[in-house]
């Protein structure tokens, strides 16, 4: 299958321009799946979570309306960050639109930084999407840090991780090899570029967009400051062989009850 990451800048607080510009850079592309940065649609540092709640969509809203006809026409499913108003409260959420119509939801687990006192953590476990035969799992920037995150997703049997980010740290694109490797997954990690001066803090994001192999081989790799969509060729099934030898499984060896603390 083809898959892309998209990197940008998403202008603060411009929902509409922002996701028109998603719609601009998706239209020429060809690709069966696309992942895209973390709050594609809000921007970053809310200086409140009343304001963070003002730009905020529902999963349901009609503000993803043309993107999915656009996942429906393209025949891809496409990935995105967004501050999610549910329910339950305000969460940074990801949002999976398939080309059968779906809407599937994932809730970041690991906030970072000052988020906790914008965003409720999320309160369901990361899960696994069918999508025409390829296993899609869902995680959020900072979720690559814990490495419990990529592996319930590889043992719920994700070929792929889809990893919106906004990263602000050096070590993710490297970790994300690390994550592939030991999990025998494709990771995508879509990033944005820019910078983002308020609230009092200033943050530069690194870019460096990135779809690596169950392997560990960097398949692409973006800059740290140009917008790109980087799409290649990646054959989901190679996601199944966990073997490392022909006696070394790397899911099947795994041995939870020595790992076990208490």
């Amino acid at each position: 299958m083809r898959a892309g990451v998209v990197q940008f800048g998403p202008v603060f607080g411009d929902v509409a321009g922002n996701m028109d510009r998603v719609l601009a850079l998706l239209e020429p592309e060809d690709a069966e799946l696309f992942v895209l940065p973390e709050l594609a649609l809000s921007g970053y540092l809310f200086e409140s979570r009343a304001e963070a709640e003002a730009l905020a969509q529902k999963a349901d809203g009609a503000e993803f309306d043309a993107l999915a006809t656009l996942a429906r026409d393209k025949g891809a499913t496409i990935v995105l960050g967004f501050a999610e108003q549910a329910e339950e409260g305000l969460f940074n959420s990801s949002l999976m639109l398939t080309p059968d119509g779906r809407r599937e939801v994932y809730r970041k687990v690991q906030l970072f930084y000052k988020e906790r006192e914008v965003f409720l953590p999320g309160d369901m476990p990361p899960s696994v999407c069918d999508v025409a035969g390829v296993r899609l799992g869902m995680m959020i920037c900072f979720d690559w840090i814990y490495p419990e995150v990529a592996r319930s997703l590889a043992l719920a049997g994700a070929d792929i991780l889809c990893h919106g980010s906004n990263l602000v740290l050096p070590y993710c694109p490297d970790a994300m090899v690390t994550r592939s490797i030991e999990n025998r997954v494709f990771s995508m990690t879509a990033n944005r570029i820019g910078s983002e001066a308020r609230a009092g803090e200033d943050l530069a994001f690194i870019g460096m967009s990135g779809i690596v192999s169950p392997k560990g081989d960097i398949l692409a790799r973006a800059g740290t400051d140009t917008e790109e969509v980087l799409v290649v060729d990646i054959d989901p099934a190679a996601a199944r062989n966990k073997a490392v030898t022909p006696y070394n499984d790397i899911l099947n060896d795994r041995r939870p009850d020595i790992y076990r603390l208490g």
